[in-house]
């Protein structure tokens, strides 16, 4: 008998077909999810429900009608829908309407609040960041004598608490004539913290040395250096600092309620305390907060939407943990 072998073509044309019909060995199969998957899911939903409860209860208490909330406490729904809470807050609403929704007859200047942090808060951020980065430039490029000793001795400010320091400021500022006024709710926070300097010192030392290196070649300066290419090649941990410092300034309570009482000068976080106090007929006016507290979180909320994955980044680049 003779064995007929199958041609080349022949092999490579039945290759060809089965090849076609047969699912590729790249597409994995899907796995089923184990127990400790299941249960980390469940966890982190369990969290984030936990976390966001509280907005979702602030929302809830904004849009119901004041003087509802006292007769439906538990309710997860908002009691009586009412968009009075923002009307009185932004000042849109009558005597006629406060009165029916039983809210308070004081008044929040709730756009002159808002101009004032907006103002306190940005002139803190632009200069802790500026002034910061120059001086962790400073600590991380410049040699001079005692530059670590003194270094170290910067960041032991970390460990005194803020309480501690703000009688001297306070007589500082009342020296200068500044009780009441902006700038002097702004002047204690304008210039650097050790916390910023640290942040800004941890990124400087990863920069290579070959660039600035080269520039001095060029004739250039310490100061020209810093200003025409360690700062451009710096702005995403300068705007990590940034978003910190804003949110840190926006949210501070004690130091403008001790130093800007006064009308003109009044932060928003202070004036939402004294709208807290002021009582109408049947107790606080807890739909008016809460609206005055959601308004007042949606900057710092929408800014965390916007560079919460780039901070989250920058901060374990800088080696913080």
């Amino acid at each position: 008998m003779t064995a007929t072998l199958p041609g080349p073509s022949t092999t490579h044309a039945d290759e060809g077909t089965t090849s076609s019909h047969r699912p590729t060995r790249a597409i994995r199969r899907r796995q089923r999810p184990s127990a400790g998957r299941l249960f980390a899911w469940a966890a982190l939903i369990l969290v984030l429900l936990v976390t966001l409860f509280p907005f979702y209860w602030m929302l809830r208490t904004a849009l119901s009608s004041n003087g509802a909330l006292y007769l439906q406490p538990g309710n997860p729904l908002p009691a009586e829908f009412s968009w009075g809470g923002f009307k009185r807050v932004l000042g849109l609403a009558s005597a006629e309407e406060i009165a029916a929704e039983g809210g308070t007859s004081g008044t929040l200047n709730f756009w002159l609040y808002l101009r004032n942090s907006v103002i306190v808060s940005s002139v803190i951020t632009l200069g802790q960041v500026l002034f910061s980065s120059m001086a962790a430039y400073a600590f991380a490029r410049l040699r001079w004598p005692g530059r670590d000793a003194v270094f170290f001795l910067f960041l032991t400010a970390l460990m005194v608490p803020p309480i501690f320091v703000q009688l001297p400021n306070f007589v500082l500022i009342r020296d200068l004539g500044l009780l009441n006024t902006l700038p002097g709710i702004i002047l204690p926070f304008l210039f650097m913290t050790p916390f910023a300097v640290f942040f800004m010192r941890q990124f400087f030392l990863g920069i290579s040395r070959e660039v600035e290196e080269s520039a001095m070649i060029d004739g250039a300066g310490h100061a020209r250096i810093f200003f025409r290419i360690v700062l451009p090649m710096s702005w995403t941990p300068m705007l990590t600092l940034g978003l910190l410092t804003f949110v840190t300034a926006w949210s501070e309570y004690f130091w403008p309620l001790l130093v800007g009482r006064g009308e003109e000068s009044r932060v928003l976080t202070v004036a939402l305390g004294i709208f807290r106090s002021q009582t109408p007929q049947t107790g606080p006016d807890w739909a008016g907060l809460m609206a005055a507290t959601l308004i007042a979180a949606l900057p710092v909320l929408v800014l965390f939407l916007l560079f919460g994955k780039k901070l989250i980044n920058n901060i374990g680049y800088s080696g913080i943990k």
